[in-house]
């Protein structure tokens, strides 16, 4: 018996949804895709802070609609490695002094909890089931430095701090960490604080092993010296200018 009027119209009610759904879904496709490769060149530093991202020439370059560039530029903006100008479109972030003290002033809060959650759950020395993951890190890091890889050094020193965050076993913790680190990645792109090789990877040696013992302390002193680093860098100064490794109160004997 053939379908009935009713039935055909829900046939075909249900394919143009269907339809309407695919088209959504390669939409969302290609929007990653687009985001993807727009933030991996711009946290390799090919696109420089401050430059346009204009979404003609963006859909005519990679041969997508104006809509599926919005959407991407809308993911960067919201990682904070874009920023929407008002009638001035979007541009790659430009992080300025103040903006870099309030993103380490973050990453001080959520790294602090993280530590003090660790500490709190497996005492002092931490095992090495709670390192390991670091320790793996350290030495890509080390690894990265040896070889002069500015852009692989920034992307293995982020995964220590990230793997520390994420040994607290906190996954909003670790959720709100991992946002912030396109933002970090973009900053240090185009900043070179000034360590000779190895010696990223030995300060934060220094650093695993000092958190279980003076944790807060230890973050806070830690992320200073870095924002010194990076504006020391980003001013230009000679070595001899630089800020020396800050001090950290120990609490305990050793």
């Amino acid at each position: 018996m053939p379908p009935s009027a009713p039935d055909r119209h829900d046939r075909a009610a249900a394919a143009t949804r269907a339809a309407a759904a695919a088209t959504r879904r390669a939409a969302a496709t290609a929007a990653a895709r687009l985001a993807d490769e727009l933030r991996s060149r711009i946290l390799a530093g090919e696109i420089p802070p401050g430059t346009p991202l204009r979404e003609e020439e963006l859909a005519g370059r990679h041969g997508v609609s104006r809509h599926t560039v919005r959407t991407a530029l809308a993911a960067l903006t919201a990682e904070r490695i874009a920023r929407a100008v008002a009638f001035a479109g979007t541009r790659v972030a430009t992080l300025d002094d103040d903006e870099l003290v309030a993103l380490q002033q973050l990453r001080a809060a959520l790294e602090t909890e993280a530590v003090r959650l660790i500490t709190a759950e497996h005492g002092a020395p931490w095992p090495a089931t709670v390192v390991e993951e670091a320790e793996a890190a350290l030495d890509r890091l080390a690894a990265a430095e040896s070889a002069g890889d500015w852009i692989t050094t920034t992307r293995a020193h982020a995964a220590v701090h990230r793997a520390i965050v994420n040994a607290a076993g906190s996954a909003r913790i670790a959720d709100a960490y991992a946002a912030l680190e396109s933002e970090i990645l973009l900053l240090l792109a185009h900043v070179r604080p000034h360590y000779a090789a190895p010696g990223l990877a030995d300060e934060h040696r220094r650093y695993l092993r000092l958190l279980p013992i003076d944790g807060g302390e230890a973050v806070r002193a830690h992320l200073e010296h870095s924002t010194q680093l990076i504006r020391a860098a980003r001013s230009g100064e000679s070595s001899d200018d630089r800020p020396e490794p800050l001090p950290v109160p120990h609490r305990g004997g050793r």
